[in-house]
Parts: structure tokens; C-alpha cells; sequence
């Protein structure tokens, strides 16, 4: 997840003109953060459609409840990323620790809500599928603003920070695609998948905490400098 054009990016790059460890850190991260986000997307995506059926409401429905919990998530990181000044490195591991909690009991969830809910209305349907996946789309859409704020904070380019990390992410979901179909889904079935997302989340949050162990104080020097 690097790339050349944002070596100025970063005031500590290395001599050789790329990106210093710190900025490679948070973009490795920041890639491996995808690949349980999109496990878990398409797992619960599964595990809502046993509960819908699947067909076009369902698909809708199934698609709209992602959307705005991603799309709220976003808001929501924007605006904690302008009012605090929270570490970065933690603020993930925070969020990463959170996501696996929730992944961990999420397909018991649905499925005893989806039989609570099993015959009831369309509508109330859509409501409760919603309350389902809000909590976790909230926390997967915060997590690029959060980071874009933290980062855009320390090098003063939005533009920049927004490209990086999301070129990383994104090709963290384009592996977790692979990694899904080609080796979770097929072997391991939807409730082991879970587990594999939920300690890639971990082990992304013990590296976050190692990596502000490590950078932290030096993170600080390069915004006073």
C-alpha cells in the first residue's frame, strides 16, 4: 500500500525519497483492517439473506442497511476526528477490538432475531436488519475519516491521506475477496470465517498498540517541528 507520488506526504521519509516507517505502519494497518471488513460483509450479507430469502426486496434491503451504517460511520469518524485529539494508533485498536466483539456473537444474533422476526412486515423487517449490522458498518465506515483526520493532521494534506489510506484499504477488501472465495468460504464455512476476521482484527490492534508504543513519541516531535 505504498505509493510514490505521496513521498512528500510524509516530512520523515526516508533518503530514498519513499514513505517513513511510521507512514508505512499505519498503511499496512490500514490494509490488513480491510480484510476482516469485508469478510464480515459478506458473511452477514449470507447469513441476512437465510433470514430475508433472496430475492430483490431482500437484496435491497440487505444492501440499504449497509450503506447507512457505513455512510453514518463516516460522519460520525469525520466529526471525532475534528473535536479530539485522540491518538491514532489506539483509536484503532479500539475500534478493531470492538468490530471482533461483535463479529464473534454476530451470526447467534441473527439468527435469534431472524426468528423473532420470521412472517412480520417488510418494514419492520428492514428495521430490524438495520438495527443488525448499524453498529459494526458504524465502526468500518469511522474508521478511514478517523484515520484521514489523524494523518491530513500530522502533514497537512487531506487530499493525500485520503488517497493513501483508502488505496490501502480497498486493496484489503480486494484480498479478503480472494481469500474468501478461494480458501474461508469453501473450507471453512461462514462461523469460522468469522473467527479468522475477528483475530485478524486483533492482531491488527496489538499491532496498533505496538506501533504507538514505538512511534508515538516521535509522531509528536514531527508535528511540533
Amino acid at each position: 500500500m505504498t505509493r510514490p507520488i505521496v513521498a512528500t506526504l510524509d516530512s520523515e521519509s526516508s533518503s530514498e525519497g519513499g514513505l517513513s516507517p511510521w507512514t508505512k505502519t499505519v498503511c499496512g494497518l490500514f490494509f490488513v483492517s480491510g480484510v476482516p471488513a469485508l469478510i464480515y460483509q459478506l458473511v452477514w450479507q449470507r447469513a441476512l439473506f437465510r433470514i430475508l430469502g433472496v430475492n430483490i426486496e431482500s437484496v435491497t434491503l440487505v444492501v440499504t442497511a449497509f450503506m447507512i451504517g457505513l455512510g453514518l460511520g463516516s460522519l460520525a469518524g469525520g466529526w471525532v476526528s475534528r473535536r479530539t485529539a485522540l491518538p491514532l494508533l489506539p483509536l484503532l485498536a479500539v475500534i478493531e477490538v470492538l468490530a471482533a466483539s461483535f463479529g464473534l456473537i454476530s451470526l447467534r444474533l441473527f439468527d435469534h432475531v431472524g426468528a423473532l422476526v420470521l412472517g412480520s412486515s417488510t418494514f419492520l423487517i428492514g428495521a430490524v436488519t438495520l438495527s443488525l449490522v448499524i453498529i459494526p458498518t458504524l465502526l468500518m465506515g469511522a474508521t478511514l475519516p478517523v484515520l484521514v483526520g489523524h494523518v491530513s493532521r500530522r502533514f497537512g494534506s487531506v487530499g493525500r491521506s485520503l488517497g493513501l489510506l483508502y488505496y490501502a484499504n480497498t486493496l484489503g477488501a480486494g484480498a479478503a475477496c480472494l481469500l474468501g472465495v478461494s480458501v474461508l468460504f469453501p473450507h471453512l464455512g461462514m462461523q469460522h470465517s468469522i473467527y479468522v476476521a475477528a483475530a485478524i482484527n486483533i492482531a491488527v490492534a496489538l499491532g496498533a498498540l505496538i506501533a504507538d508504543r514505538r512511534y508515538g513519541r516521535q509522531g509528536e516531535g514531527s508535528r511540533r517541528r
